[in-house]
């Protein structure tokens, strides 16, 4: 049913879309070599969703217009006019990425979208199965941000090989794209969606991990008053970089192994004096010396640098507790005994 003008609540980029529709495809290509790549694609984005829109609020809008298309039943939006209209000043490959997403389901917009803001832990830990050549797919379509963190979970020799794949990948083939969407949107996005519904106490808890000390001690002064009870069960689920030595001997020499570069250095360099004590307990007492040499050599260091060094000991815990291998201790287990 076609909805009389009053009803219609056009937005901006809706209104540019009925304009370059009116002006036809040679005139409207020669107006968009004008635009921004982003700016095409949130016009092209309008102009697919249109459908038909009647002829009065054409002249509504476009009121310069009116004599052209007054006479008629309306303008026709769609994605196959959308690429006509690319086409015209565009090569193929071009139009492919403009167009995206816009040929498959309205839902699979924002896939992409959603995928980028899991955390990079649980998208690597249902990558990790997967042929380096679907990893290297994928991680083409993430933002390049998100990318840049997943990639160097998978360690230097695999990192090598997906990174490698993801330089020569050019331009996904559409059934392949379409493809990867499904299974990104049916089994990873789906239950991360049902974790979030039914663990919202977890994800704070992870939230707060990674917040700065002193901030969250600030934060958490106001939280015991605003919420105490919510609060109370969201420290309960929290696992904290000073909960490493709480850890077994082996879990925690486990994580430290792992650790690359001057990570374990500049992690301990800002931890407090009876955590860096324990963590130093676990190691010979020649990689004590080895590690003091190293802390005492890097001179002044940033605190957001042992911040980000400690939060990747955390991640290495979380990804090993994940896999089942270490079992990490929270408040509630202090709660218990």
């Amino acid at each position: 049913m076609k909805l009389p003008p009053d009803d219609i609540r056009l937005r901006g980029i809706e209104k540019a879309a009925i304009l370059f529709i009116c002006l036809g495809e040679m005139k409207g290509a020669e107006l968009m070599r004008q635009l921004t790549t982003h700016e095409i694609q949130s016009l092209v984005s309008a102009m697919s969703t249109l459908g038909t829109i009647p002829a009065a609020t054409v002249e509504t809008v476009l009121a310069e217009f009116s004599e052209n298309v007054s006479g008629s039943s309306g303008v026709q939006g769609s994605v196959e006019m959308a690429e006509r209209l690319l086409l015209t000043f565009m090569n193929d490959d071009q139009v492919a990425e403009i167009m995206g997403d816009l040929k498959g389901p309205a839902s699979a917009r924002n896939v992409w979208e959603a995928f980028s803001t899991l955390n990079e832990q649980t998208i690597a830990s249902w990558l990790r199965g997967e042929h380096d050549q679907t990893i290297a797919a994928i991680l083409t379509k993430v933002k390049p941000d998100v990318a840049a963190r997943v990639v160097p979970m998978f360690g230097p020799e695999r990192m090598a090989e997906i990174t490698t794949r993801m330089i020569r990948i050019d331009v996904l083939p559409r059934h392949v794209t379409e493809t990867l969407e499904n299974v990104v949107r049916n089994e990873l996005l789906a239950a991360a969606s049902r974790k979030t519904t039914h663990d919202s106490k977890q994800r704070m808890a992870d939230m707060f991990n990674k917040m700065d000390g002193a901030v969250f001690d600030r934060l958490a002064e106001e939280l015991e008053t605003r919420a105490p009870a919510d609060f109370a069960a969201i420290k309960q689920k929290m696992f904290t970089f000073d909960d490493l030595i709480r850890l077994d001997a082996n879990a925690l020499q486990r994580i430290i192994r792992m650790a690359e570069g001057k990570t374990l250095a500049l992690a301990l360099r800002g931890a407090k004096k009876h955590v860096r004590d324990g963590m130093m307990g676990t190691l010979t007492q020649r990689m004590q010396d080895m590690l003091r040499a190293e802390m005492q050599d890097m001179g002044p260091v940033r605190a957001r640098d042992t911040r980000e060094a400690q939060s990747a000991l955390i991640d290495i815990a979380n990804e090993l507790a994940r896999q089942e291998i270490i079992r990490l201790p929270t408040q509630e287990d202090e709660l218990l005994e």
